[in-house]
């Protein structure tokens, strides 16, 4: 096994010969490039570029740096032409909701991160003429206050106008790519202006909200599985070779549940990094007054199957309290820092409410932690370690509280909990997940979003077929996961 390389099936039986694609995997605070070789018996990933994916703030908000993160991946793209010249494929996959608006091809300003206070004035304009309630009828949607819908109603009028086409962020990397705009459905589904009952936009609803204009903006619709394009000749000249786009599940969740090793009647995810995704798959969205209630989501999933999940704010807190004390000039080892986290008593710690919206934007955790304590009679951390020990706990319960009830609205006999992602590697949090839980944790695999990017467009070349079943038996054969066991 060569340098960087995550894993591997070693067996070489099997009827198809195993080809290579690359994923373009954008989190919220990293990026990467993965080369992805694919067989019956194979799945195997080289990491070929981490970059960083900092947000920057101007005059008007916070905003993506966009073009930094696509000239990072088309550097990413380069080094894995030069490793694998014969490419089968790039998928493309990113966070959600935040996007970018054009007029003949050409940017019309830098995105917005959804973590920027104007969406609270989308979400008074909106809920004006619809309340959340009426909405979840329409989109099967958790309010979330930064939700594309609300974010787009916060958009002057006069820029609106002037566009021509809207891109969510997978999208638009995959429009400088090829030429090519499509809204490709699992990232679609969570913009607010998807309609479950045919999976088409909601003009009516556009219509509704005073925001018609808005459905001239919104490109045809691509599933994963489908072919976008060829990458533009100009790029592939920049690149050093040519490969067509394979639409992924766009939404790095989306792609992350497909990497699952799971039975899905059986088990609640976790796809674990800035934000928790908690949920079960199910055959069809789930639009009860109890999911209603609970502030759970419908999104798509690919082969539609559907993620009713809930978005807990994840290790956004633990890594925003880190960069704070690094601010400040306090160096902080992560390791460390959960070794002596681990070593505090649970009980000597505030349990809070992790999704506080207070804890949503930049700025001092600790800080609010002790706001939040201070409000209700608590006692504050006052070490590192207690700060790092009351955000796990509390990350812990609130995983836990969301998979119980994940599975109750799902129908699912819950027995295990599957956590993936950046979070499988962190074994406070995923043992005491499963003490508070009572349901064993599988962890792993870390890199499950590249492991589905890659898998859905080795499917889609033909390296491998069948069922998300036969995709996960895949994952299971060549990727065994962490066990933690609940303790008492």
């Amino acid at each position: 096994m060569t340098p960087g390389t995550e894993a591997a099936g070693a067996r070489t039986a099997g009827t198809r010969t195993p080809g290579t694609v690359a994923a373009v995997d954008l989190g919220a605070t990293s990026g990467r490039v993965i080369v992805g070789r694919v067989g019956p018996d194979a799945l195997e990933t080289t990491t070929v570029a981490r970059f960083a994916n900092d947000p920057v703030r101007a005059g008007d908000g916070l905003h993506w740096n966009i073009l930094g993160l696509y000239g990072a991946a088309l550097e990413g793209l380069r080094a894995a032409f030069a490793r694998e010249p014969d490419l089968a494929s790039i998928g493309i996959d990113s966070w959600a909701v935040d996007y970018g608006l054009l007029r003949d091809g050409r940017l019309l300003g830098t995105p917005f991160h959804y973590r920027d206070e104007r969406t609270a004035r989308g979400v008074s304009a909106v809920h004006e003429r619809m309340p959340h309630a009426e909405l979840f009828e329409r989109n099967g949607l958790q309010f979330l206050p930064f939700n594309t819908l609300y974010q787009l109603a916060a958009e002057p009028r006069e820029l609106l106008d002037l566009a021509d086409t809207a891109l969510l962020v997978p999208d638009l990397i995959g429009f400088w790519l090829t030429g090519v705009a499509r809204a490709e459905v699992t990232n679609a589904s969570t913009t607010g202006l998807l309609r479950w009952s045919d999976h088409a936009w909601d003009e009516p609803l556009l219509g509704g909200l005073g925001l018609a204009p808005l459905r001239a903006l919104l490109p045809p619709l691509i599933t994963s599985g489908e072919h976008l394009g060829p990458l533009a000749p100009a790029v592939a000249a920049s690149l050093g070779g040519t490969a067509d786009v394979v639409a992924v599940g766009s939404h790095d969740t989306a792609s992350a549940v497909v990497a699952v090793p799971m039975q899905p009647g059986a088990a609640v995810y976790i796809s674990c990094g800035t934000w928790g995704l908690v949920g079960v798959e199910v055959e069809r969205p789930v639009l009860t007054a109890a999911v209603l209630e609970a502030n759970f989501t419908n999104e798509g999933g690919v082969d539609g199957r559907v993620r009713l999940l809930h978005n807990v704010m994840g290790l956004w807190i633990l890594s925003e309290t880190v960069r704070g004390w690094e601010r400040a000039g306090k160096r902080v080892d992560l390791t460390t820092l959960l070794d002596a986290a681990a070593a505090v008593p649970p009980s000597t710690v505030a349990l809070f409410d992790v999704n506080d919206p207070r804890f949503l934007p930049p700025g001092d955790m600790p800080a609010r932690i002790d706001e939040w304590c201070a409000e209700r009679g608590f006692a504050a951390p006052r070490t590192r370690a207690e700060y790092a020990r009351s955000i796990v706990e509390s990350l812990a319960q609130a995983f836990a509280d969301a998979a119980a009830t994940a599975a109750r609205l799902g129908g699912v006999d819950a027995r295990a909990i599957h956590i993936v992602g950046g979070g499988a590697l962190n074994a406070l949090l995923c043992q005491r997940t499963a003490d508070r839980s009572g349901l064993e944790v599988l962890a792993g695999p870390v890199e499950a979003t590249a492991l589905g990017n890659v898998l859905v467009q080795a499917r889609a070349a033909g390296f491998v077929s069948g069922s998300l079943e036969a995709l996960r038996d895949l994952v299971a054969r060549t990727h065994a996961p962490r066990r933690y066991t609940p303790t008492p």
